[in-house]
């Protein structure tokens, strides 16, 4: 079989409970899904509008020289084969922003909104790596940016308000960069034990801390009885 794999899911699904992963690779059977406020889309939206085009300085001080010039576009990679399983997978996702530095490389950003942390930082790498691969190693006209050169994620974390008029409030955030390392190797490394999960003929058992798996438990295993009213 070969599996699609989507940079998001082997940062959060995978990390949170490697049952729901596998159901949903394998049988597209997902998770309920919990919206996010509309607020923080809003962020986003408005983030990569402000940047578009913008050059690295006007990001953050610690990134080369360049520019911002792709926004939200769909990666595809090649089909990613491993001698210890039978399974493939490629895979297939959106970014937030790639910049275009000055000697010709470039680097893919991720926008947070929230306080940074390292810890954070491990968890994304996932994602950005993935990114990168499909990036460097496209799917047949599927877009292609080499070499990548940073990965890393912007964090804006509110700090302080101003008013200049009774009908705006501006928020003022503190921005962080993040770098997180590129690494080929250690990335198909991660890979090949995610085929090593999807290669298996059922699901394995649950995390202990996965709601989601632990709500059928929980539920009465027969109907109440009913109350008769006097």
């Amino acid at each position: 079989m070969n599996y699609k794999l989507s940079p998001s899911d082997l940062t959060f699904l995978y990390s949170g409970c490697k049952r729901c992963f596998y159901n949903k690779v394998v049988h597209g059977v997902t998770q309920p899904s919990i919206p996010l406020p509309a607020v923080f889309s809003k962020i986003a939206a408005l983030l990569k509008d402000h940047y578009d085009g913008k050059r690295t300085n006007e990001l953050h001080a610690a990134l080369p020289a360049g520019f911002v010039s792709h926004g939200e576009q769909y990666v595809k990679s090649v089909i990613i084969n491993s001698t210890n399983h039978n399974a493939t997978c490629y895979i297939s996702g959106r970014f937030d922003i790639v910049v275009t530095f000055d000697d010709d490389t470039y680097g893919i950003i991720d926008f947070k909104t929230g306080k940074p942390s390292n810890e954070s930082a491990k968890l994304y790498s996932r994602q950005l790596q993935a990114y990168a691969y499909a990036l460097q190693r496209p799917a047949q006209n599927a877009l292609t940016l080499s070499p990548i050169a940073k990965l890393g994620l912007l964090y804006f974390y509110p700090s302080k308000t101003s008013q200049q008029s009774i009908e705006k409030l501006a928020f003022e955030s503190e921005i962080t960069w993040i770098e997180v390392e590129n690494n080929e190797q250690d990335f198909l490394g991660f890979v090949d034990e995610v085929l090593g999960i999807l290669d298996k003929p059922e699901a394995i058992e649950s995390d202990p801390r996965c709601q989601w798996c632990a709500y059928p438990k929980k539920l009465p295993t027969s109907a109440p009885l009913q109350r008769k009213l006097f």
